[in-house]
C-alpha cells in the first residue's frame, strides 16, 4: 500500500506535490500540537491553580506572620528595656526602688501602664510578666485570671531551656480569662524567660491572643479556601470551625525544605488542591484545602475557548494556504508547458513570465537562455579551434626546454671528443642542473631533490675556480623526504664557496637530523669566520630584511651575499610560519655555522 502510495505521489504534477506537501506539513504539525495542546492543558492548569493557591495563602501569610510579630515586638520591648528591666530585678530581689510607699506606688504604676499602653494600638494582646519570687505584672485585671496559675501548665517548665531572644510558641489551648472563654475559646501564646548577667532566670514574659484572631484573617483573605494553622505533627492550631482545632490534619505533606508547598490529593472520590507555607518565628504552617475542580474551573474555561479559537484559526488558514499555493504555482505549470516544448525542437516558444520574485526570474532567464541557445552554439564551435590552439601552444612550450637540453649535450660530446674533459663535465653538470629546475613545476621539492641540486652547484664551482671544495652530506633518512622551498640552500652553499671559504680549498658540510617535531638542518665550512661586530650586523639583517632591501652596512657585502641569508630566511618564513628559526655562529679563524630549524608540517609551531 505504500508502495502504490508512493507512485501515486510520485506521478503528480510538481503543483500537487506542493499542495499535498504543504497541507500534510501545516496538517500533521497542526493536529500533533492540538492534541499535545489538549493533553498538556490539565498540567498547566493544575500548575496555575497551584500557583494562585499559593499566591492567596501568601496573603494570608503574610497578615498572621503580622500578628505573631505584633507578640514578638512586646516581648522584645520587655526583654531590652533598661528601666523595666531594672525594676524587675529589684523586686526580685526583695528589694524595693523607693524608701517611701507612694514613690514606690507611682513607679509600679508606671510600669503597668508601660505594658497596658504596649497593646493599645492593634490587635488585642494580654501580656504577662512573672517574677520567680511571685510578682507578678499584667495589662489585664488578675480577678479575670490570676497568673501565677502559669506555673502550672506543662509547659511552663520548658521555658528554662530558652536562651538569649529565643521564644517558646505556646499551642492552641482552652482560654484561661474568663471575660473571654465564651467568644474566644481557644488561645495562643509565646514566652521568653528574663535573665540576670550571669544567666539565672528572673522572671518570664507570656504574650497571648486570642485563636479567633487568627482564623478572623483566614476568613478576610483565604477567598473560598479552607486555610488552617498546623503544627509540626499537623495537628490544627486555628480553624474557622472550632471544633476541628486538636485534631489531626488528614493530609500528609513531603518534606520540601521548609518552603511552600502544593499539591493535589485525593480525599475519597474528590481530589483537593492543598497548599502551604511555613510561618517564620516557629515551625507551624499555613495550610490551605479548596476542591480542585473549584480552584481550576476558570482557568480551564480559558484554556478551552484557547483551544476552540485555534482549532477555527487552524482550518482558516489551512484554506488560504491552498488558495495561495495554487496562485504561486501557477507560473511553475506554465514553465513546465513551455519545456515540453522546447523538448520537441521548438526553440522560438517563450514563457512570457515576468516578475519581481524567484519564478518570474526564472521565466526571464528561461526565455533568455532560449536566445542564447543559437549564439552558444556558435561560441562553441569557437571555443573548440581556441583550445586547440592552445593545446599547440603548450606542447611548443614542452619542446623548447628539451631542444635546449640536447642542444647542451650535444656540445658536451663535442667537447669529449675533442679532448676537453673539464668543458665536457661543466656542461653536463649544467645540463642536469638545468634539467633539475626547469623540469619540475613544484615550488616545493623533498630535501634529497635540494643536496642534488647544491651538489651539481658545487661541481659546477669546482670546475671554475682553481681549488676544490669538498662536500660532505650527513643527513638522515628521515630528514630526506621533508618538503623544502626549491634552492633554498644554494645561496648559503655560494656564500660558504665565496666569502667563508674565499673561493679557496676547504670543506662543507651539510647535516639534518631530527629533534622533537621538527628537524635542525647546518651549513658548516671550516673558512676564515666572522668577528663579533660582523656577526652582530648579519644577525640584524636577517631579522630586518624587507621586500628584497638588506638594512646592514655596506661592508657587510663583502662577506656575505646582499640578500643571500635574509631572502632565505623570508621565503622559509613564509612557508613555514613563525616555527622557523635560523641562527648564525661563527669565530675569527673558525669557520662559520649556519643553523636552521624546519618545524615538521602539521605540528604546532613555537611561540
Amino acid at each position: 500500500m505504500l508502495g502504490r502510495l508512493r507512485e501515486h505521489l510520485l506521478s503528480q504534477s510538481i503543483r500537487n506535490k506542493l499542495l499535498l506537501t504543504a497541507i500534510a506539513c501545516v496538517l500533521l504539525p497542526a493536529a500533533i500540537s492540538l492534541l499535545t495542546y489538549n493533553a498538556l492543558t490539565q498540567e498547566a492548569v493544575q500548575r496555575q491553580a497551584m500557583s494562585n493557591a499559593q499566591d492567596s495563602l501568601q496573603l494570608v501569610n503574610g497578615s498572621v506572620t503580622g500578628l505573631f510579630k505584633s507578640m514578638l515586638n512586646i516581648a522584645n520591648y520587655i526583654q531590652v528595656d533598661a528601666d523595666m528591666n531594672s525594676y524587675f530585678k529589684i523586686i526580685n530581689a526583695g528589694g524595693s526602688v523607693s524608701s517611701e510607699p507612694y514613690a514606690a506606688f507611682v513607679q509600679e504604676k508606671n510600669i503597668l501602664e508601660q505594658l497596658e499602653s504596649l497593646t493599645v494600638i492593634g490587635d488585642k494582646s494580654y501580656v504577662t510578666v512573672l517574677l520567680t519570687n511571685g510578682k507578678t505584672y499584667t495589662n489585664y485585671s488578675t480577678s479575670d485570671y490570676n497568673p501565677v496559675k502559669l506555673t502550672r501548665e506543662p509547659w511552663f517548665w520548658e521555658l528554662d531551656k530558652l536562651r538569649g531572644f529565643q521564644s517558646y510558641w505556646v499551642a492552641t489551648r482552652p482560654t484561661v480569662f474568663s471575660m473571654e472563654k465564651l467568644d474566644n475559646p481557644y488561645q495562643i501564646s509565646v514566652a521568653r524567660t528574663l535573665r540576670l548577667d550571669n544567666g539565672e532566670i528572673y522572671g518570664y514574659i507570656i504574650v497571648t491572643v486570642m485563636e479567633n484572631q487568627v482564623n478572623a484573617i483566614f476568613d478576610r483573605l483565604s477567598a473560598g479556601q479552607e486555610v488552617m494553622l498546623v503544627d509540626r505533627s499537623n495537628r490544627i492550631l486555628s480553624h474557622k470551625d472550632r471544633n476541628r482545632i486538636g485534631q489531626e490534619l488528614e493530609y500528609q505533606f513531603p518534606e520540601h525544605g521548609g518552603s511552600a508547598g502544593s499539591a493535589v490529593m485525593k480525599a475519597g472520590e474528590a481530589q483537593y488542591l492543598v497548599a502551604d507555607q511555613f510561618i517564620a518565628f516557629n515551625d507551624w504552617r499555613l495550610v490551605s484545602v479548596q476542591p480542585y475542580k473549584q480552584a481550576a474551573v476558570n482557568i480551564s474555561s480559558i484554556f478551552k475557548r484557547v483551544f476552540l479559537f485555534q482549532l477555527v484559526s487552524f482550518f482558516f488558514f489551512l484554506l488560504l494556504l491552498i488558495t495561495l499555493l495554487r496562485a504561486f504555482t501557477k507560473p511553475l505549470v506554465i514553465l513546465g508547458k513551455v519545456t515540453a516544448a522546447v523538448q520537441t525542437g521548438n526553440l522560438d516558444v517563450r514563457s512570457g513570465i515576468r516578475g519581481q520574485d524567484e519564478i518570474g526570474r526564472l521565466g526571464f532567464l528561461f526565455d533568455q537562455m532560449l536566445d542564447r541557445v543559437k549564439q552558444m552554439l556558435a561560441e562553441v564551435s569557437e571555443t573548440q579551434a581556441r583550445k586547440r590552439k592552445a593545446e599547440l601552444r603548450m606542447l611548443q612550450a614542452q619542446i623548447n626546454p628539451h631542444f635546449l637540453f640536447n642542444v647542451l649535450n650535444s656540445i658536451r660530446m663535442k667537447a669529449m671528443r675533442g679532448g676537453d674533459q673539464d668543458s665536457a663535465k661543466m656542461i653536463g653538470s649544467l645540463s642536469r642542473l638545468l634539467r633539475m629546475t626547469i623540469t619540475n613545476e613544484n615550488d616545493d621539492i623533498h630535501l634529497h631533490e635540494e643536496i642534488d641540486l647544491i651538489t651539481c652547484y658545487v661541481e659546477l664551482m669546482n670546475l671554475r675556480q682553481k681549488e676544490e671544495v669538498e662536500l660532505k652530506l650527513d643527513i638522515t633518512s628521515e630528514a630526506f623526504m621533508i618538503q623544502v622551498p626549491r634552492f633554498f640552500l644554494q645561496p648559503i652553499v655560494e656564500n660558504a664557496i665565496i666569502h667563508g671559504l674565499g673561493q679557496s680549498r676547504g670543506m662543507i658540510a651539510v647535516r639534518a637530523v631530527k629533534l622533537d617535531g621538527a628537524f635542525e638542518l647546518s651549513v658548516e665550512d671550516d673558512g676564515n669566520g666572522m668577528n663579533e661586530e660582523e656577526l652582530d650586523q648579519l644577525r640584524r639583517s636577517i631579522h630586518t630584511y624587507h621586500d628584497g632591501i638588506l638594512h646592514g652596512r655596506e661592508e657587510l657585502r663583502s662577506r656575505f651575499s646582499g640578500i643571500g641569508l635574509p631572502n632565505v630566511m623570508e621565503r622559509m618564513r613564509m612557508v613555514f610560519g613563525d616555527g622557523f628559526r635560523m641562527d648564525v655562529r661563527s669565530r675569527q679563524g673558525n669557520g662559520t655555522q649556519i643553523v636552521m630549524r624546519i618545524p615538521e608540517r602539521g605540528k604546532a609551531s613555537d611561540v
